[in-house]
């Protein structure tokens, strides 16, 4: 079998990861991260005087994170060399990657329209803001999806050397319940659970980055093995 493609995908990682963490400085609302108490007034301001970094950030969001898809790929295509009872947990796991992705790119759109007509309604700019934010936090089902159907294919793998290591089953649903509470930001305007919290925010966004770092080095051993079997 021709590894190729996969060992493509999974190199895609840290070279797209690298311009997203620099997107992610560029951008100002991130560090620190913008309350949701800030007025329609001080959002819109925000947002003209930051107009071309804004821009700048999300459009290279927007470029750049789709590129994680093939590596979220190449994960369910080990999924699929496990020894399963179906397939189903591995198509779980590619629907869900592929709605998390458009999600995220909703929220990318959304910043961009606020910042596309900086001197609009400061009502408009605030209700455009509050749908980038929120919907950049709160739909964390596709995440906490991908988790647990990893987690119980690595848990229900049968083959006598697992794809992954069994220790990943429980990493997946100590991130699954990690990125959970962020559901929250929704119903809260300040606190650990508020957009700009300390749940919301920074735990979902740093059991993120813990993820990939993780899964890059399980998948990339997982290639290895492949490649070494008859």
């Amino acid at each position: 079998m021709d590894l190729r493609p996969q060992w493509i995908s999974l190199w895609l990682v840290p070279l797209f990861g690298a311009i997203m963490a620099m997107a992610f400085v560029a951008f100002p609302g991130f560090l620190p991260p913008m309350p949701p108490s800030m007025t329609a007034v001080q959002v819109a301001d925000f947002y003209a005087q930051h107009t071309a970094a804004i821009r700048f950030s999300m459009v290279t969001f927007n470029l750049c994170a789709i590129m994680l898809i093939p590596f979220f790929m190449t994960i369910a295509v080990q999924m699929k060399r496990m020894s399963l009872p179906s397939h189903v947990l591995a198509y779980s796991y590619l629907g869900a990657a592929a709605t998390g992705a458009t999600l995220f790119a909703i929220a990318d759109i959304f910043w961009l329209i606020a910042a596309y007509r900086p001197g609009r309604d400061p009502q408009l700019i605030l209700l455009l803001n509050d749908m980038a934010w929120l919907v950049f936090t709160a739909p964390v089902g596709a995440v906490v999806v991908m988790n647990l159907a990893l987690g119980l294919a690595v848990y229900l793998d049968r083959r006598p050397v697992p794809v992954f290591p069994r220790w990943v089953a429980g990493f997946n649903v100590l991130t699954a319940a990690a990125m959970t509470p962020a559901v929250c930001a929704v119903l809260v305007t300040d606190g650990p659970l508020a957009w700009n919290g300390a749940v919301s925010f920074w735990l979902r966004l740093g059991a993120f980055v813990l993820y990939l770092v993780v899964m890059f080095a399980v998948v990339r051993s997982a290639i290895s093995a492949q490649a070494r079997e008859p």
